[in-house]
Order: C-alpha cells, then sequence, then structure tokens
C-alpha cells in the first residue's frame, strides 16, 4: 500500500465512520462528499472522471488538514471490476460502513425517439451498475451485521410517465431492488435508503430538462439525504413536498394520465 493513500485507523478516542460514494465527481454525489466529510466521515470516491474527483479531494483533505478522501477511478459498467476494487478499498480505507450509488445516466429524448443504445445505456448505470455495487455491499453488510446503503432513485420512477421511457423504467426498478433488498436486510440490522429527489440543479438537469420548478441545489439534496441517513429512514423525497405531490399522480387513473404530456 502507498503511504499516501493510508488512513488512520480507529481507536477508542477517535472512531470515523467510512463510506463509499459511487458517483461522486460531481452534482449530489460531490455535494454529499463534503457533507459527510464534515459530519466526521473518511470517503472513498468513485467515478470515472478522475480529474474532478482528485480536485474534490484535494479541497476536502486541505480544508480538513488530514486525508479524509480517496479517489478511485471507475466506471460502473464494468462489473467484472467490481470485487477486487471493493475489497481494496475496504483494505485502504480500513472499513465501510456506508455504500451511496449516486450514479446516473440520463439522455435528451425526443416524444416519438426510441434510440436503443442510449436506453441501454441508462439502464446499464441507473439499474445494472446500482446492483451490482449495492449487491455486493448487502453481501459484505449482512455478514458484519451493521451497515447503510443509499442509492439515489427519482421521483420519475414512481409512474411511467411519456418523456422518456428507459429512464423512467431504470429508476422503477432501482427503487423497487432497494425494496427488495430493505425487506432481506432489515432483520440484519441494516438500512437501505431510497432517495427520490426531484429537479436538483445538476449538469444532468441543464442538459435534459425542458422545463422544471423547484429545483434544488446539491448541497441541499446532500443535507436532506444526510438527515434521512442519520435517521435511518427508508424512503426520502427531495423536497419533502415531492411525496404528496407523487401521491396524487400516482393515483391518477390510467386514462387520464396516457393524455398529460409531461
Amino acid at each position: 500500500m502507498e503511504k499516501d493513500r493510508e488512513l488512520p485507523a480507529n481507536t477508542p478516542l477517535s472512531v470515523h465512520k467510512r463510506a463509499v460514494i459511487v458517483g461522486a465527481s460531481s452534482g449530489i454525489g460531490a455535494a454529499l462528499a463534503r457533507r459527510l466529510i464534515d459530519e466526521g466521515y473518511f470517503v472513498a470516491l468513485l467515478a470515472r472522471r478522475v480529474n474532478e474527483m482528485e480536485r474534490l479531494a484535494d479541497e476536502i483533505n486541505s480544508q480538513a488538514g488530514e486525508k479524509k478522501a480517496l479517489v478511485y477511478q471507475h466506471d460502473v459498467n464494468d462489473h467484472e471490476a467490481i470485487p477486487g476494487l471493493f475489497q481494496t478499498i475496504l483494505r485502504e480505507l480500513k472499513g465501510i460502513d456506508t455504500l451511496v450509488y449516486v450514479s446516473g445516466a440520463q439522455y435528451p429524448t425526443a416524444f416519438s425517439e426510441y434510440n436503443f443504445d442510449q436506453d441501454a445505456e441508462t439502464i446499464e448505470v441507473n439499474l445494472l451498475g446500482a446492483v451490482a455495487w449495492l449487491g455486493r455491499a448487502a453481501s459484505f453488510f449482512e455478514h458484519l451485521g451493521d451497515g447503510q446503503i443509499v442509492a439515489v432513485s427519482s421521483v420519475a420512477g414512481d409512474r411511467g410517465r411519456v418523456g422518456n421511457p428507459a429512464y423512467h423504467a431504470s429508476k422503477a426498478g432501482l427503487s423497487t431492488y432497494l425494496e427488495s433488498l430493505r425487506n432481506r436486510l432489515t432483520r440484519s440490522g441494516i438500512n437501505v435508503l431510497t432517495v427520490k429527489p426531484g429537479f436538483v440543479d445538476t449538469e444532468t438537469l441543464r442538459r435534459n430538462a425542458k422545463s422544471t420548478f423547484g429545483v434544488i441545489s446539491p448541497d441541499k439534496a446532500a443535507a436532506g439525504i444526510w438527515r434521512a441517513m442519520r435517521r435511518r429512514r427508508q424512503v426520502v423525497y427531495l423536497p419533502g413536498w415531492w411525496r404528496w405531490m407523487m401521491l396524487v399522480i400516482r393515483h391518477i387513473p390510467s386514462f387520464i394520465f396516457r393524455r398529460l404530456s409531461f
């Protein structure tokens, strides 16, 4: 192990939680990394864009006055790399208490567009990449008898709207997978949190959204996620009023809903 990647081990007088954030280069992932560091965590940052993560890690470590963040370049579509990378992170981070999956893909999609390559990439990143990482974490935490799994789904997964079928399907699949994990793992003392944001001011939103409302910052989203983690919630909508909006939307009769344009 390289000396500059060593983090301090926990001692009876100095205990730190340790989190892995998959999709940490920008947006919600980067904001949550900063928040967890403020709350006393050590973090492993994973994403494809290594330069952005290194800048984030330098900022975090400089402000903390000690090394608290490690960087790992990773493409979530590379499923075969995950077991070995998980073990490397476990060794270098000196333990894992929390795994957060934030990685996501969404492409602008015209109403009459059906692009299989884009749809496949969306499902690969949003669902299959999540299953690969969260299943690995679930097995580890189940044997440990403790831990927390967090994944960012979306209000878009609550119902199949006309805008982007593959994106809605991927988030619906992720939410259902997380519910299944929760039902398995709760008896082992492991918390599984599903995060369902509305519009968050990220690169993805600016690239895809034709119209928005109630947009929140990544920092506000991270604060909401942290509150839900601390309270060991099962599902959190961000902002909270989305829970009631989606309750209404889920109960709109299909013959009306299919005529809507959102």
